[in-house]
């Protein structure tokens, strides 16, 4: 007799929110289906390593590549719509490999019938200005329409590619390096949920979304091998990265959590909706694990941008307890739990 519930042999929206339920779906389906042997061809690494792209060596040098799809609702929020999410996305997962200098990107744009005009060009333009905030140019795309109420509104789809001397992978962590996060945490999340349910709110709450790259090359050159693994905390927010990092990493991470930086616009939404800013998307901020000699330098050349102003040193890796994550919480230490899903479906 079959034991399969619903949520087993049947995709819901949790199996796309960046926390396990999403990473079993990935290993039991899509890594079974392109299962190469041996794991990742030499010089290569990819879909098994299940970092924020590929990356095939060329020479001396990397060719980074990725891919990201985005169904955020609403298409426009305070701070940003989905075209700049859109390019940002793809531009931060490139530089999350350290690769910044972006060689071009491809954007394919499904588009609903009857979906406005105006709107459509609003969004084209915001995806230009991104671009030229990343030096970075849409070279190819694609674009298809669907009939009425096949898609909700517009979907698009950006990839791009880029060079790097070194890659960082988001498995690089020692016992003794320092996790740095790049600024505040929850604003892309609760500035979308704000937006979406028509919540009156006293404070600013805008979305970080923003193409990281410039941020990431300052501090990538503060010294060689000072930054040894990255990630940006998209769906699933920073719990879900940190638990990503430290089990592929082998580590142990112990969080301060009064050194967490969050905006108290945030931190009231995050109180009136019980949802804790640690679980929410953000779409313009990196996680980074830094030598600890080399923590004051990066966190100087981070302060240094106008994306990195609020970057903060929030914990440390251990040999201990390899793969979990405890929070400290100036009143003793608890588990993090990593979620299942990210608390908002469609967020990015």
């Amino acid at each position: 007799m079959s034991t399969l519930t619903l949520a087993d042999d049947r995709i819901m929206l949790k199996h796309g929110a960046g926390g396990r339920a999403m990473r079993r779906l990935i290993a039991e389906s899509f890594l079974t289906a392109f299962h190469t042997e041996p794991e990742e061809p030499a010089g290569c690494i990819g879909l098994g390593a299940m970092d924020d792209g590929a990356a095939v060596r060329i020479g001396n040098r990397w060719l980074v590549f990725t891919t990201d799809s985005h169904v955020i609702q609403p298409l426009f929020f305070p701070g940003g719509d989905i075209g700049r999410l859109s390019i940002s996305g793809v531009v931060n997962d490139l530089a999350m490999m350290g690769a910044t200098e972006v060689l071009g990107l491809s954007c394919s744009i499904v588009v609903e019938e009857g979906f406005p005009r105006a709107d459509l060009t609003r969004i084209l333009a915001s995806m230009r200005q991104t671009c030229d905030e990343a030096k970075a140019a849409v070279l190819t795309g694609d674009t298809k329409v669907m009939g009425r109420g096949e898609i909700d509104g517009l979907v698009i789809n950006t990839a791009g590619i880029a060079l790097t001397d070194r890659v960082v992978t988001d498995r690089g962590l020692h016992p003794g390096d320092r996790i740095i996060v790049t600024g505040t945490i929850g604003d892309h999340g609760m500035a979308v949920m704000a937006c979406r349910h028509g919540l009156a709110l006293d404070g600013d709450v805008k979305s970080d979304v923003a193409p990281l790259n410039g941020l990431i090359a300052a501090a990538l050159a503060v010294e060689p091998d000072a930054v040894t693994a990255m990630k940006d905390p998209t769906r699933g927010g920073v719990a879900s990265v940190l638990h990503e990092m430290a089990e592929k990493g082998h580590v142990g991470i112990v969080v301060d959590e009064q050194a967490l930086p969050v905006r108290l616009p945030v931190r009231g939404v995050s109180e009136l909706v019980g949802i804790d800013p640690l679980l929410v998307a953000n779409e313009g901020k990196a996680v980074m694990a830094v030598r600890p000699h080399a923590v004051g330098a990066v966190l100087a050349a981070l302060r240094g941008h106008p994306l990195g102003r609020d970057a903060a040193v929030i914990g440390v890796c251990t040999d201990e307890r390899p793969g979990v994550v405890i929070l400290e919480t100036g009143f003793g230490r608890r588990l993090l739990v990593e979620p299942d899903g990210e608390p908002m479906p469609r967020i990015c």
